[in-house]
């Protein structure tokens, strides 16, 4: 009782202290797991159920609210993900990447349906043990999430051989938006089911919708997207935080511009993120980049916290087994299906590279959030899927998250990823040559020890040296030190 008022208070008078809190938790908490290779993004949710309902006592329970702040997280999200999407590595893999993004959502969704309606229908009763119910179940959880790939193949810095990691990245980038098309036209077929209206002629005409979802979408984004780049190429701003507010509400603008339109607007936030981290020159990229990660992390950690207050695991026993039931034929069986299916126009994809696209079917927010709309919509049942898709979720993130270093090695799929260059914040224009660093070791200061004695080949020049703690203009007596790092500009422009 004593928790439930304090609770109450805090939410009521306190509510940036709460959150400041369970923020500052979070981040203890994630930098003990992340020693164990546990998720962060998992342990985020942890936090939040320890203090949910079950836990501290915090009741929250306006999924109306959840949902919006959920869909928020998603486009900031997808919004950095496009941004820092490499076509050039990405390209040759687009096609694999689309074909698991779109028929391999199809394949899950059909397959764990099937499975539900066969063997989990009757412990779910009511209107989710219809065929429409247990596709609705399915069609929730068939995509991968963005939030967790991006967080696990970053945050590891896993090097995949065969380009699995952009080929991944593209799915998961673009999946949740298919996922998310299909759970509203089921929803929709479900409340006309439970009015006991014709459903058929609605089915119909929701495949056009779904058509017509993805084609505006797509157009938008590409069109949002070159609009952009010419924006960006003649607005000058003061800063790169305000180029960085730029590129924020333009990816929020499109969202809200194809959703008004009747397209999906996750897909072209997805697409004009990619055309303008390609195509558009974009100054400051990287502190603009550094600036999105921050958000996009902060924007996870909330939604994550959130949705473990959202859970009650008191309300688990009564759905444990189907859901452990559903998380394992999606993992060992659903997915395995659709990728190797959706796959086989690629026999020279080997079989491991495809086991490994197979495992890293990471389950997280985004069917959490997909989850949401039978509660919005109020359709009877809908707080056991929600729990359910939750389990699910908990599943994956703790067999597939935590073992992909090592499911890696074992298929020998994982590669060595070379070191990235630490230019401390300096950035030039990618017409004049790129930047690197190098460490200064014994051999190189053989012939002598000084920046002129060096010799360096024509079209390279130090900018600045790094020594410990202390950033030093170069000169050519400059005395160099094993262990120093030094700032290269590799000139592609040189004057003869």
């Amino acid at each position: 009782m004593l928790l439930s008022v304090l609770s109450f208070s805090l939410l009521s008078d306190n509510l940036l202290l709460l959150v400041s809190v369970l923020v500052f938790a979070a981040l203890l908490v994630s930098k003990i797991g992340y020693r164990f290779g546990v998720p962060t993004l998992l342990l985020f949710v942890a936090v939040g159920m320890l203090a949910g309902p079950d836990g501290m006592g915090i009741h929250f329970e306006n999924y109306e609210i959840a949902e919006f702040i959920g869909h928020f997280a998603m486009t900031v999200i997808l919004l950095t993900g496009g941004l820092e999407t490499d076509m050039k590595e990405s390209r040759p893999v687009m096609g694999k990447g689309a074909l698991l993004s779109t028929l391999g959502v199809l394949l899950t969704a059909f397959l764990t349906g099937g499975f539900i309606y066969h063997f989990t229908a009757r412990m779910l009763g009511g209107l989710w043990a219809s065929m429409a119910g247990c596709l609705t179940v399915a069609v929730v959880m068939s995509s991968t999430d963005s939030a967790s790939v991006f967080s696990v193949l970053r945050s590891r810095r896993m090097h995949l051989k065969y380009n699995l990691g952009p080929m991944l990245e593209i799915e998961s980038g673009s999946n949740d938006s298919i996922a998310y098309i299909m759970t509203i036209f089921m929803v929709n077929l479900l409340k006309f089911v439970q009015e006991g209206k014709d459903s058929t002629a609605f089915a119909l005409t929701g495949v056009l919708l779904l058509l017509l979802q993805i084609v505006v979408g797509l157009v938008i984004g590409v069109g949002m997207g070159y609009a952009a780049k010419w924006l960006l190429c003649h607005i000058r701003l003061e800063g790169s935080p305000l180029y960085a507010v730029m590129i924020l509400s333009i990816g929020i603008f499109t969202n809200g511009a194809a959703s008004f339109l009747h397209g999906n607007g996750l897909l072209a936030l997805y697409v004009t993120a990619i055309i303008i981290g390609n195509q558009a020159k974009i100054p400051h990229k990287k502190e603009i980049l550094k600036f999105m990660d921050g958000i996009t992390w902060l924007v996870q950690l909330l939604m994550f916290l959130m949705l473990g207050l959202l859970v009650r695991p008191s309300q688990f026993p009564s759905i444990i087994v189907p859901a452990l039931m559903i998380g394992v034929f999606m993992i060992f069986v659903a997915r395995p299906l659709s990728v190797f299916l959706s796959l086989l126009p690629y026999r020279r994809l080997p079989v491991r590279a495809k086991a490994m696209v197979s495992w890293v079917g990471i389950k997280g927010a985004g069917p959490i959030l997909f989850a949401m709309c039978p509660l919005v919509a109020g359709l009877p049942g809908s707080v056991e899927i929600f729990n359910i898709v939750f389990v699910v979720t908990l599943l994956s993130q703790l067999l597939q998250g935590m073992s992909l270093p090592a499911v890696a090695r074992l298929l020998k799929v994982d590669d060595v990823e070379l070191g990235k260059a630490q230019t401390y914040g300096i950035e030039v224009p990618e017409e004049i040559g790129m930047l690197t660093d190098h460490v200064v070791t014994e051999e190189d200061l053989e012939l002598g020890r000084t920046l002129r004695e060096l010799s360096l080949p024509h079209g390279i020049r130090v900018i600045m040296v790094r020594r410990g703690d202390e950033f030093l203009s170069p000169h050519g007596s400059m005395r160099l030190k094993v262990g120093d790092h030094l700032v290269i500009l590799l000139c592609e422009k040189t004057d003869e």
